[in-house]
């Protein structure tokens, strides 16, 4: 069992930058972001692999989110810059340790969610 804590959201300008954290209780081979708005499906936005260091974004946040993680610390950053009203939404950390050491955009390859934390993008 892996537990995840997320932290960083809440209410930003549009154009503003917002880093979101996740802390793990364990090491971990893939950490992954999505995000979930009001009335939409949970979708994908960026996953790191502990092995190499490889990432994959969702073309949606791609050249504007920057996922990193510490692996020391076992933690996993998501730098949001140039927000958009479009990226309000709950924002989840989750982790994987049996889809293989590579990035997965596969919510149902993702084993433990954290409980989310919530980005609203307002002027």
């Amino acid at each position: 069992q892996v537990k995840l804590v997320e932290s960083g959201g809440g209410l930003v300008q549009p154009g503003s930058s917002l880093t979101l954290s996740c802390q793990a209780s364990a090491r971990t081979y893939v950490q992954g972001w999505f995000r979930q708005a009001p009335g939409k499906e949970r979708e994908f936005v960026a996953a790191i692999a502990w092995f190499d260091n490889s990432v994959e974004y969702a073309d949606s946040v791609k050249g504007r989110f920057r996922i990193s993680r510490d692996n020391v610390n076992d933690r996993t950053h998501l730098q949001m810059y140039r927000l958009k009203p479009d990226g309000t939404a709950v924002y989840f950390c989750a982790v994987t340790n049996s889809a293989g050491y590579t990035t997965t955009r596969a919510s149902g390859d993702y084993e433990y969610w954290g409980q989310g934390t919530q980005v609203t993008v307002s002027s």
